[in-house]
């Protein structure tokens, strides 16, 4: 496994530009097993999540591979294998996704139950009540999930849930509606951008979508869908880290190809906190002040802050001026990121739902581990501001979901290096002792 060494308390400047957002293509990618023709899709992030999809598609009779040009091109070549490698399912939640498409294009699916970051409890029961709703026969043996269905038939399904929409749920739903009997109602639906592209991507293949961006989608399902070709969105929550990486630093930083009306409450918070935000058709800057403002944010399923911001707001404002309150109300334990700030110098205690955080002047370098995505990113940011030399562990998290971010922030002047983990703690004191 790798680490960063980072040398922290340089203002970071310059532009940089987005890659396409993990969390539409994963769901587009899995949805291609509903395509009787070749499918392109291009904007796909290079990331370990995409990799694992493509082996897990690839188990399950899907040709494949990323071109030249970067774009990943897919093919259904065997549709008798139905079952998911739960070796792979394992790895990354976004993998549960094959199971809407295979259960409407195969008429079965055994997929394992799903794995992946570690922050708290993220039940499926609404993806399977929904499937259900549509005429599937489920049932949850060994840890795998095993659905059959000669045809599925349009039904009214509801997609909220105690904390809201599910947004991997209305996805599996959305995909095997598309080939469903009549017409489904999605009530409840989440209206998060990614589900967005995903409509259009099916929409692209013959899906016959209404609604997308709304809480009620509407399907008229469709004998068969063809190829296609599709570009993914851009990745907000990739965006929004590198703003908030200018805004920690006290830098300006511009972020290019970026989706400013995907990152309302993103960009409405950094002001909040004192950053100047400028957006210029498809740039959008971040201008940190000489120290943020204390703020009280909640995330909560779109459009307001996104839960995957969360950890990285809870630095920046762990060096704010006074104290913030920041609540998840999507995934209220996604909080292990508090403990390992804390060892950098934060002052941050956790209280029901939420943390509250003292902003401290400074924080110091230390030896820190990473435990799940967002958490590594916050780990990342709170290194590139603090004084000293920072270590960040088991960044392998922080390659599931964001490429090449080391070298996009040194694009912008950030001083920080990949190396082994094992070594990592040996080249702490010494790394940057010149830098």
């Amino acid at each position: 496994m790798d680490a960063f060494q980072i040398a922290g308390g340089r203002p970071l400047a310059g532009e940089v530009d987005v890659a396409g957002a993990k969390n539409a293509a994963l769901p587009i990618m899995a949805a291609a097993i509903l395509a009787d023709g070749p499918v392109r899709v291009g904007s796909v992030p290079d990331l370990i999540d995409v990799r694992t999809l493509l082996d897990l598609l690839s188990g399950l009779g899907v040709w494949a591979r990323r071109n030249e040009t970067g774009a990943v091109c897919l093919d259904n070549v065997d549709p008798s294998r139905v079952v998911a490698d739960a070796s792979l399912v394992q790895q990354m939640r976004a993998s549960f996704c094959v199971l809407g498409p295979l259960l409407a294009r195969r008429g079965r699916a055994v997929v394992p139950l799903p794995g992946g970051c570690q922050i708290g409890d993220r039940p499926i029961d609404l993806h399977l009540r929904g499937l259900t709703a549509l005429g599937a026969e489920i049932a949850v043996l060994g840890g795998h999930v095993i659905a059959t269905a000669k045809r599925l038939t349009g039904a009214t399904v509801m997609m909220s849930g105690p904390r809201g929409s599910t947004v991997t749920g209305t996805m599996n739903v959305l995909s095997a509606a598309t080939l469903a009997h009549g017409e489904t109602l999605i009530a409840g639906a989440a209206t998060e951008p990614e589900v967005v592209d995903l409509g259009k991507f099916l929409n692209t293949l013959g899906a016959r979508i209404e609604g997308l961006g709304t809480s009620l989608i509407r399907v008229q399902g469709v004998e068969h869908l063809g190829g296609g070709e599709h570009t993914i969105i851009p990745d907000r929550i990739e965006a929004a880290t590198l703003l908030i990486a200018a805004a920690i630093t006290g830098g300006s930083a511009t972020v290019r190809g970026a989706r400013a009306d995907h990152m309302s409450a993103v960009l409405a918070a950094l002001a909040e906190m004192g950053v100047t935000i400028q957006v210029r058709g498809d740039s959008v800057t971040a201008i940190g002040a000489i120290r943020p403002r204390s703020i009280g944010l909640v995330a909560d399923p779109y459009p307001h802050l996104p839960t995957d911001v969360q950890s990285q707001f809870t630095a920046l404002a762990s060096v704010a001026l006074g104290r913030s309150r920041i609540e998840d109300h999507v995934f209220p334990d996604r909080f292990a990121h508090v403990a390992e700030l804390n060892r950098m110098n934060a002052r941050i205690r956790r209280s029901r739902n939420g943390a509250i955080v003292e902003g401290v002047g400074e924080l110091c370098g230390g030896i820190v581990t990473a435990s799940d995505l967002r958490a590594s990113a916050a780990l990342v940011l709170a290194g590139l501001t603090a004084s000293g030399s920072t270590t960040v562990r088991h960044v392998h998290h922080l390659d599931r979901g964001y490429e090449r971010l080391e070298a996009k922030l040194t694009q912008l002047g950030a001083r920080i290096t990949r190396v082994k983990d094992s070594s990592a703690s040996e080249v702490h004191d010494s790394s940057f002792a010149t830098a």
